[in-house]
């Protein structure tokens, strides 16, 4: 695949370099993506001939940073499909994307003996603060489980919504098994009951098209460094009028719009909930992010990423003792298993030790692990930058991994 005329891995200078004397194969992509040349020379450019604060100054440097600032939360609003501006909301990451909506909706909507719906099959970020939400405000956890497949047990969601549950927070993407929920079905469920729904798009926003409208979801929240932006950077997309109705979740400059001695009041949305000087230079690298991702196209990203885990998947099979987990019919390019009678992280350690990076552990997902009663998998995760030939030095460093274990 091409880019700008040229191969698209000379877009990643990280990729060219050695480890343990061997060319780095990185798998580790679920976790954070590489990032393009124009992202790291957007950022680079904005330190310097750029650098002030946003929304605060009259003076030139100040317009201009605003500007960027701007343009780039206009690239997200397009790219996920929002009516407005104000419903793009910048945050640190989808952590603190989650955070911030579980405490504000929660502030306003929830009642003690309401009812909250997670799911057995997300990352830590998208069950903690709903579990201190429920806690705070003395309302009931509700699960979805799994399947052995690694899917949700929809049946049992439906189960488990009547009128007192008031959000369901779901990841649209697994980043331990791939697995892709049906969250527009999920979501229509949902709404029958009066309920909202928050997703997690962390592992979707890099792999595939993402409409808020058309999934109608209440929030969405996603990070920039695992679409080949900056760490420190992530988007809440919220509906307007929810945000209107729910408070702050941190005080401080920009949230403002008065504050005397007596009270204060809030700035219109977004910066109603944007306390502080934002991460300047990671929006501006973010909205250059998605710009590389909408040049390159998302079909033609998630067509290489399939072509990719099929493979992969194929010739993994071939290896005797090995255990896949994530065995859903709609997945996303990740890639979990276990060696038989290897422990993960000694075959990470190997692996590294072979040039190439995977993840090795609970992946943040202990309730999927417990599940499976595994204390972790080892995760191989695929970007538009991989190729067949890693995938043959990484099988192949699988076998001599197996070989020196046993």
């Amino acid at each position: 695949m091409d880019y700008r005329g040229g191969h698209i891995r000379e877009q990643f200078p990280i990729l060219d370099q050695e480890v343990e004397g061997r060319p780095l194969v990185y798998f580790d992509n679920a976790a954070t993506s590489q990032k393009p040349l124009q992202v790291l020379e957007i950022m680079d450019r904005y330190y310097r001939t750029m650098n002030a604060n946003v929304h605060r100054g009259v003076h030139h440097l100040s317009q201009i940073a605003t500007d960027a600032f701007e343009q780039a939360r206009e690239k997200v609003r397009k790219h996920i499909g929002a009516s407005s501006t104000a419903e793009i909301i910048v945050t640190k990451g989808t952590t603190e994307s989650i955070n911030l909506a579980a405490f504000s909706f929660c502030e306003r909507f929830v009642r003690e003996g309401d009812a909250i719906i997670i799911t057995e099959l997300d990352h830590h970020s998208n069950i903690v603060p709903w579990q201190m939400a429920a806690q705070r405000k003395g309302a009931e956890i509700r699960y979805i489980p799994l399947l052995e497949d690694g899917s949700l047990n929809i049946e049992r969601y439906q189960e488990l919504l009547d009128e007192k549950v008031r959000l369901v927070a779901i990841n649209h993407v697994s980043n331990s098994l791939g697995t892709i929920n049906p969250v527009r079905e999920i979501i229509v469920k949902a709404h029958e009951f009066g309920a909202k729904v928050l997703v997690d798009g962390a592992q979707s926003i890099p792999h595939m098209k993402v409409d808020v409208q058309v999934l109608d979801a209440d929030f969405y929240a996603f990070s920039g460094h695992k679409a080949y932006g900056p760490t420190g950077i992530g988007i809440l997309y919220g509906k307007q009028e929810l945000l209107e109705e729910m408070p702050p979740y941190q005080g401080g400059g920009e949230m403002i719009s008065e504050v005397k001695m007596e009270g204060s009041s809030w700035a219109e949305l977004p910066h109603k909930f944007e306390a502080g000087t934002p991460n300047i230079a990671e929006m501006i690298g973010l909205g250059e992010a998605i710009d590389f991702i909408n040049e390159l196209g998302l079909q033609n990203i998630g067509q290489k990423e399939d072509e990719l885990l099929a493979y992969a998947t194929a010739e993994i099979k071939r290896i005797e003792g090995i255990r896949l987990y994530g065995r859903a019919q709609e997945k996303a390019s990740v890639l979990s298993f276990l060696i038989d009678g290897a422990h993960p992280y000694d075959v990470g350690m190997i692996l590294d030790k072979l040039g190439i990076a995977v993840r090795t552990g609970h992946h943040c997902t202990q309730p999927i692990m417990d599940h499976f009663g595994i204390p972790g998998t080892i995760r191989a995760s695929f970007a538009v930058y991989n190729t067949m030939e890693e995938v043959d030095v990484f099988i192949s460093a699988l076998k001599r991994a197996i070989k020196m274990l046993r």
